[in-house]
């Protein structure tokens, strides 16, 4: 049985056995507390070595990033931006978690990020003792120093850029395992999880409600992200036909969806932006690729919502520094995430993380990433195919879906 169909079915009988039978959730709870400490303690290795080998990659990749590099970065940079943000007024404007009664019997004091300043964060930033950090879940510095580390290893000599290079890449590999064992075992997690939500919960009806105003809120930020923002960027700012555009690419969007995978969907995207665009086989052969690792529209605006949903269900007023730091991780997140199925959800344990919020949170939107990892991937691709066409009217290329072009 595939794993997104044990999570739907372990949501189920939690939700079924919370109701009915709360006073079994003390014999079960502790299952759902090894999965969160299992998900907590991959939050520094997962983003550290994510991090470091996506940019050694980046470095290492022969093409030349004063020009077409980071003008790529940028664009990849700048549309996850937007996803992010309409993310944030969607999820503001609707509260989906508004009154929800899952945090009632959880505290959610302790948020120390409310109680600083910015020039305490900014000045956090730097640890004191990088081995403290990593070992206290800071994940702040661990970012900083991650990034630093993935700037400066291609750039020393050659036996001690392969040693680490060598280090970064075998311990991603064992962090990839080890998170693909934790995510194995997690219907078992999610299931003591939410038995435990629903049986805390003398109403549940504003649980499922609230899933469903939950779903709703990320469906909608995709759709405007893909339909709206991404028309409006090709149409005025590439001049280029956007239905065409999204019509060429049906292919590999459908390939994404059904796989959940963008690396599934690469070879069709390659086709797609080549054949069907006509964009210029260096620039498509490059920003995609790159598109592929790193560029996560969906996944971005996903988790930014999943977590100021997490803080609406458990009560939490977010200070606006909150907000930005909640913006500011999920991009991060989101550039760093792992290309295995339900990485999101070890990527949101480091988001909650940053803000304090209770990581048991992440058994509210467990059940319904499936349908909507489906999604967001297809967001994915289709936010690479843009920026390949981006990159390659800023270099004067001439393409098929160009406005001026005959149909």
């Amino acid at each position: 049985m595939k794993l997104h169909w044990q999570i739907f079915i372990a949501l189920l009988l939690g939700a079924a056995l919370g109701i009915f039978f709360p006073a079994a959730v003390p014999f079960v709870s502790w299952t759902g507390d090894m999965f969160m400490n299992a998900l907590n303690m991959l939050i520094v290795p997962v983003i550290f070595f994510s991090i470091v080998k996506s940019i050694i990659g980046i470095l290492t990749s022969g093409y030349d990033l004063k020009n077409l590099g980071l003008k790529t970065l940028g664009f990849y940079v700048l549309t996850m931006i937007i996803a992010v943000v309409t993310g944030l007024i969607l999820v503001s404007l609707i509260e989906p978690g508004q009154g929800l009664p899952a945090g009632k019997n959880m505290p959610a004091a302790g948020l120390t990020v409310e109680q600083q300043s910015v020039q305490n964060i900014v000045v956090n930033f730097i640890p004191k003792n990088i081995f403290y950090a990593f070992t206290q879940n800071y994940t702040l510095p661990v970012i900083l120093v991650a990034f630093l580390a993935g700037l400066h290893i291609p750039k020393i000599s050659q036996a001690g850029r392969d040693s680490l290079t060598g280090f970064i890449e075998g311990g991603f590999e064992l962090t990839m395992r080890i998170t693909k064992l934790v995510i194995r075992c997690s219907p078992l997690g999610i299931f003591a999880i939410v038995m435990k939500q629903f049986g805390d919960t003398v109403d549940f009806l504003p649980l499922v409600k609230s899933m469903f105003l939950y779903v709703l809120t990320v469906t909608a930020g995709l759709a405007i992200h893909t339909f709206v923002w991404f028309s409006l960027i090709l149409r005025f700012g590439c001049k280029v036909h956007p239905w065409r555009h999204l019509r060429n690419t049906a292919t590999p969007l459908l390939t994404a969806f059904s796989t959940a995978s963008s690396g599934a969907a690469l070879p069709a995207t390659l086709h797609a932006v080549r054949h069907n665009d006509g964009v210029s086989p260096g620039i498509a052969q490059f920003t995609i690729p790159l598109g592929a690792a790193i560029n996560m529209d969906g996944t971005a605006l996903l988790e930014c919502v999943a977590v100021i949903f997490i803080a609406q269900a458990y009560g939490v007023e977010l200070s606006l520094l909150q907000i930005i730091l909640v913006a500011f991780t999920s991009l991060l997140c989101a550039i760093g995430a792992a290309g295995i199925p339900m990485a999101a959800l070890v990527m949101m344990s480091l988001i909650l993380n940053v803000v304090g919020l209770p990581l048991e949170g992440i058994g509210l939107v467990a059940g319904v990433d499936r349908i909507l990892d489906m999604m967001r991937t297809a967001v994915n691709v289709y936010g690479d195919t843009c920026v390949a066409v981006m990159v390659a009217k800023t270099e004067k290329e001439t393409l098929k879906i160009d406005i001026s072009a005959k149909p």
